[in-house]
């Protein structure tokens, strides 16, 4: 991935706010300034179809299908049972020889189905593939300015997203990459302990699952990548926003923009109607309280009073989004990411208070659902439906948790050095 500045742009957001359409039309809004994009959704090709106003069934369905939907913008379908089934025949075409072996007929194309999950990694494969060099759009303009993401909630969305550091660190746990340069000693290790040692091959396949994945998470944790949040204003969305925000953060995701999509007009002769309007204008007025102008600011985008169909209405969405910055350093990064800036600090107060504050921003999280367990020198930090194992910066290995507090979105953990770790001061 090194030397592309190929930028990616997440949405996600709640079930039915309208995540496809602001995809679509923050895509569409990139290709008309000049920029080379690429639009990756895994939604209904009908929808689509109608969203760009060509035909949903003709190239824009089927595994790794594309077409330029407008000028310098395509748009490529996700199809993760498609995507599974060939990787699955390619997999047991890889291991032919083990299965006549033992004697296993392999499975045709037309009886595999599809799994839990392979959705989730036929979109971290795309993004990965949208984002190496060697990627150029159909018209041979070279590599995309911009990739968008059409994701699904951000539930499923965070999840995907820290996947492949959850599977690396998995596979860390379960298949040493130190206990690798004692192959030559496997045999006479197995005599000792009487147990099978692993294979070479398992080695060889665990590793090249981690370069894989792990090109994915430098895409995931990219200066280059932001998120925007799609929400219809109302008070369910705005908790669910909350949490949403925590979990992003948690992760080291940052949002540009939150996207209060659907507004219905505040001045309507219909007493139905201006109730939920004003009942939207309640849930806005909270989004602007949680998101002061910066670099999460509130967008409003109206209720087209339909659907949107066709250039038309998906260029007036377009015209109201905030512009996709161009690469370059961003806020917001997890410990050990390669972004600019790291806000996850150590702030040293050993000389005043005796102690070393670890400060996690965690804009959203609430004190009821955010819980801190330290295991060695890594420490598992839950925030409502989400977690992550942190890896402690080393001057904290030597020290004790003394304590830990929630405030202004900000979680500050204290430290107390262990004398029996901590070198003695004259």
């Amino acid at each position: 991935m090194e030397g592309t500045r190929t930028r990616t742009v997440l949405v996600t957001g709640g079930g039915g706010g309208g995540r496809t359409t602001v995809a679509a039309a923050t895509a569409l809004a990139a290709a008309g300034s000049g920029r080379r994009t690429l639009l990756l959704s895994a939604e209904d090709p009908v929808l689509l179809g109608a969203l760009f106003g060509t035909d949903g069934t003709d190239g824009v369905c089927g595994e790794g299908a594309s077409r330029e939907v407008a000028p310098g913008l395509v748009l490529s379908r996700l199809d993760s049972g498609a995507d599974f089934r060939a990787r699955a025949v390619a997999l047991q075409e890889r291991a032919r020889s083990a299965l006549d072996l033992l004697g296993a007929e392999p499975l045709e194309d037309d009886e595999l189905a599809e799994p839990p999950g392979a959705d989730a990694f036929a979109l971290l494969r795309a993004l990965r593939s949208a984002h190496d060099p060697a990627a150029h759009d159909p018209a041979g303009g070279g590599p995309y300015d911009l990739v968008v993401a059409d994701m699904p909630p951000v539930g499923p969305a965070v999840r995907t997203l820290a996947l492949p550091e959850h599977t690396r660190r998995w596979l860390r746990r379960l298949l040493p990459p130190e206990r690798q340069a004692a192959r030559a000693l496997r045999p006479v290790l197995a005599q000792l302990a009487g147990v099978p040692m692993p294979a070479r091959s398992l080695y060889e396949a665990a590793g090249r699952l981690d370069r894989e994945l792990a090109a994915v998470q430098a895409v995931v944790e990219s200066p280059g990548t932001t998120v925007r949040l799609v929400v219809e204003p109302g008070p369910a969305a705005v908790r669910a926003l909350r949490a949403a925000r925590a979990g992003l953060a948690l992760h080291g995701l940052v949002p540009d923009a939150v996207v209060a999509n659907r507004l219905l007009p505040t001045a309507s002769p219909d007493p139905w109607l201006a109730g939920l309007a004003s009942r939207q204008q309640e849930a806005l007025k909270e989004l602007l309280d949680d998101c002061p102008s910066g670099p999460a600011a509130v967008c409003e985008l109206p209720h087209l009073g339909r659907e949107p169909q066709g250039a038309a209405d998906l260029g007036e969405l377009a015209e109201r989004l905030p512009p996709v910055p161009p690469p370059g350093p961003s806020p917001g990064a997890a410990p050990g990411g390669d972004r600019a800036e790291d806000p996850w600090t150590v702030e040293d107060r050993l000389a005043d208070e005796g102690v070393l504050l670890w400060r996690l921003p965690l804009p959203g999280a609430v004190r009821e659902t955010l819980s801190l367990v330290r295991r060695g020198d890594e420490v598992v930090v839950t925030t409502g439906p989400f977690r992550r194992v942190l890896p402690l910066p080393a001057v904290l290995c030597r020290c004790a948790v003394a304590g830990a507090r929630l405030a202004d979105g900000e979680l500050t953990v204290r430290f107390e050095p262990d004398p029996g770790l901590w070198p003695a001061r004259d």
